[in-house]
């Protein structure tokens, strides 16, 4: 069996006609602006209220203004999503990370090694608070905002490090347990 004949979940999955209008019209939206339906959408369509909660999540932190770039919350997800091990979230964010940031390497770097990425010691600091917050959380101090001020994040900013880095902690658990596959089309965006 090929990889792409592998089921994008170890879970069942709905047809796109057998979800619920809103989902339906949400993944066709996608579909239509990306050429091509992440697989996430397709899992998570699996239970429609959480679908609904946990997209609503992901949009008021990664697609609100502030202080963080939208290609800085892509880091934050894709270094911490590679620490938890998470393949789908690596791939697909890489890529998105690759095209918001406009740089085709900087996704391999932040998903092996932040610390040598091209990135800078402000982009540093924050990834190293988003790595405490997703490994050890509770040791998380004063010590650590006040690091992040000193590279110029304010509690706000510390807010969106720590909600995407625990947001996405939770998200990397459930895409291991479904065995939710990377789509193809990932790999390649963002590389030319």
């Amino acid at each position: 069996m090929s990889a792409q004949d592998l089921p994008v979940s170890r879970f069942p999955v709905p047809s796109l006609a057998d979800m619920p209008a809103d989902i339906r019209e949400r993944i066709e939206a996608v579909q239509e602006k990306s050429g091509f339906i992440p697989n996430v959408f397709l899992v998570l369509a699996h239970r429609p209220e959480e679908f609904r909660a946990f997209f609503a999540y992901h949009d008021a932190l990664m697609d609100k203004p502030g202080n963080l770039t939208k290609a800085e919350r892509e880091m934050i997800v894709v270094a911490t999503s590679n620490v938890n091990q998470c393949q789908y979230c690596v791939v697909a964010h890489g890529a998105i990370l690759r095209i918001r940031a406009k740089d085709p390497l900087i996704a391999d770097q932040v998903a092996i090694n932040y610390r040598k990425a091209d990135i800078t010691d402000r982009q540093k600091a924050m990834l190293d608070f988003a790595m405490k917050v997703s490994q050890s959380a509770h040791l998380v101090g004063e010590a650590d905002l006040e690091a992040l001020k000193t590279h110029g994040f304010d509690e706000e900013d510390a807010w969106d490090i720590a909600a995407i880095a625990a947001f996405f902690g939770m998200s990397n658990r459930l895409a291991n347990v479904t065995s939710m596959r990377p789509n193809r089309e990932f790999y390649t965006m963002g590389r030319d």
